[in-house]
């Protein structure tokens, strides 16, 4: 279980926590409207009230110890830099923060922000892609208890072959691809003989809880 923090519960911030909640993580959810904050209870390790631009309280809350923490804030551009300012000071290592343009997102990332999120932009992008290039596999239509992901190998994967590995019969999961970093490269379909290196990119595809079992093994 890994645990995120999202400041901001808009409609995006909102979905933002109730997807990572849902998905068995920790999350604190924060806002300074009461009710946005009474609305996600519900789908919150911890809900609470506060103003994020208060250096002091964000320091009070740990949020240095998070996997990560979402800035969804609105449309005042000075709030979120200002707490992805404090949340770089405090020394959080991954801070995800939504955009409203491209110029915000310099900003963003000069005052700290790892990630940048362009809700509406990101979301065109795929809804064409999928359009377009129905057969891309980003846009395979999977059904909820199934999942899509790409993992770096874990440790006892490194230096065996898919043969010996056999994740089809011990975890239930097919390795649909594999992206190689040193040197660059893309194998559809990889082979038995196959050996992963820890360089390597895993594509695979699985039930939710048997893709976990493998996460947990990183």
């Amino acid at each position: 279980m890994k645990r995120f923090a999202v400041i901001g519960l808009g409609n995006f911030g909102f979905h933002t926590a109730k997807a990572l909640y849902v998905d068995g993580n920790e999350v604190v959810a924060i806002d300074v409207d009461r009710l946005r904050v009474q609305a996600i209870d519900r789908y919150a390790t911890e809900a609470m009230v506060l103003d994020a631009t208060d250096k002091e309280a964000l320091k009070s809350l740990g949020l240095e110890n998070m996997d990560g923490v979402i800035v969804s804030t609105g449309t005042k551009i000075s709030t979120s830099v200002l707490i992805c300012l404090y949340l770089q000071e405090i020394g959080v290592k991954k801070i995800l923060a939504k955009a409203l343009d491209e110029d915000h997102e310099k900003i963003l990332k000069r005052v700290g922000a790892t990630d940048i999120i362009h809700p509406e932009r990101d979301m065109a992008l795929r809804v064409s892609r999928g359009l377009s290039r129905p057969n891309v596999l980003d846009f395979i239509p999977l059904a909820d208890e199934f999942d899509l992901i790409q993992v770096g190998p874990p440790r006892e994967f490194i230096g065996k072959n898919l043969k010996e590995l056999n994740l089809r019969a011990k975890y239930n999961v097919h390795i649909i691809a594999i992206r190689e970093l040193v040197p660059e490269n893309f194998i559809l379909v990889p082979p038995a003989s196959f050996v992963i290196k820890d360089s390597d990119i895993l594509i695979m595809l699985g039930k939710s809880d048997d893709v976990r079992k493998i996460k947990a093994l990183e």
